[in-house]
C-alpha cells in the first residue's frame, strides 16, 4: 500500500493529511491519487479499529477516514461510499459449502460466534450462542478454523482474515455494514475538501475542487477590437433592408421608376 503508517499525533511539523481507515477497507487507490495530484503534501495513514476510529477524528489525530456508519451526524460529516455484503465463515468442509447463499434460518442450529468487535447491527444475532463472546473478530476467526462455530461478517473481514481451510457464503437476510469517508464538521479544511474531490472520482481541473491545489487557469485573453467600419450593418426595423450606403439608394431608384408607370392621361 503507498503511504506511509504513521503513529497518530495530535500536532504535524508541516503540512500533511492524515487520514484513519478501518479494517476491511483498503485505501491504496486513493492514496496513489492523491500522491500523485499533491505530491507536496505527504498523506499518513493510521490503522483504527471501527471504534477507534471515530476517536481519533475527534480528538484531531487524523483529518478524515474511512469508517463504518452509522457516525454521530450531529459532530462528524459523512460521505457514505459503499454498502458491503454479509457472509458466513465455515469450514471448507461444511455442509454449508454446498450451495451459494444462506439465509439465517440456515444457521439457527448452529453455534454462531458474535465478536466483541462486530459491526453489524444485529436485532438478535442468529444461530445459537457460544458459551462466552470472542474478544475480536480475528479471535472468532481462529474458533471458525478449530470446528467449534460459525462466524457472519463483511465480505471484507472475511477476505482479510482468509484463512485456506476457511471459505465463505453469502447470508442474504442478514443486515449489511456501509462504508463512508467522514470528518468533523467543524473542521473541514481545504485538504479535506482535496480529498473529497479525490474519492468521488474528480479531475484535476475539475471546477468544483480547490483552484490553488490544481493546475492554474489559463489567463483570461484581452477582448480584441472590431475595426470600425468593418461591422455588420445595421438593418431598418421591420424591412430587413440594409442601410450600408449605396444599397438604399438603388433600391429607392428602382421602387421609384415602377411607381411612375401607369395609363397615360387622355387631352382634353
Amino acid at each position: 500500500m503507498t503511504g506511509s503508517e504513521a503513529p497518530p499525533s495530535s500536532s504535524e511539523a508541516a503540512p500533511s493529511f492524515r487520514l484513519a481507515y478501518v479494517p476491511g477497507v483498503t485505501p491504496s487507490k486513493w492514496v496513489r491519487i492523491w500522491n500523485e495530484r499533491f505530491p507536496e503534501v505527504p498523506l499518513t495513514l493510521h490503522a483504527a479499529t471501527a471504534a477507534e476510529a471515530s476517536d481519533l477524528l475527534r480528538n484531531g489525530a487524523a483529518d478524515a477516514g474511512f469508517v463504518r456508519l452509522p457516525v454521530d451526524r450531529t459532530f462528524f460529516s459523512a460521505i457514505p461510499l459503499y454498502t458491503e455484503t454479509t457472509v458466513v465463515v465455515v469450514p471448507k468442509d461444511h455442509v454449508i459449502t454446498a450451495v451459494e447463499e444462506v439465509t439465517t434460518d440456515d444457521l439457527a442450529d448452529e453455534v454462531v460466534f458474535h465478536p466483541l468487535d462486530d459491526v453489524l447491527d444485529w436485532e438478535r444475532p442468529p444461530g445459537q450462542p457460544a458459551f462466552e463472546r470472542p474478544a475480536t473478530t480475528a479471535d472468532a476467526v481462529e474458533l471458525v478454523a478449530a470446528g467449534v462455530g460459525l462466524l457472519v461478517v463483511p465480505q471484507s473481514l472475511a477476505r482479510l482474515h482468509h484463512r485456506k481451510d476457511l471459505t465463505y457464503r453469502t447470508l442474504v437476510d442478514a443486515p449489511q455494514s456501509s462504508i463512508a469517508l467522514s470528518w468533523p464538521q467543524d473542521a473541514t479544511t481545504d485538504l479535506i475538501e482535496d480529498f473529497i474531490g479525490v474519492v468521488r472520482g474528480r479531475t484535476v481541473n475539475s471546477t468544483r475542487g480547490r483552484t490553488t491545489s490544481q493546475t492554474p487557469a489559463a489567463p483570461e485573453q484581452p477582448k480584441r477590437k472590431r475595426p470600425e467600419g468593418t461591422g455588420s450593418p445595421r438593418r431598418q426595423p421591420g424591412t430587413g433592408r440594409s442601410l450600408r450606403a449605396g444599397s438604399g439608394g438603388a433600391k429607392g431608384a428602382k421602387g421609384a421608376k415602377g411607381t411612375g408607370r401607369g395609363k397615360p392621361r387622355r387631352r382634353s
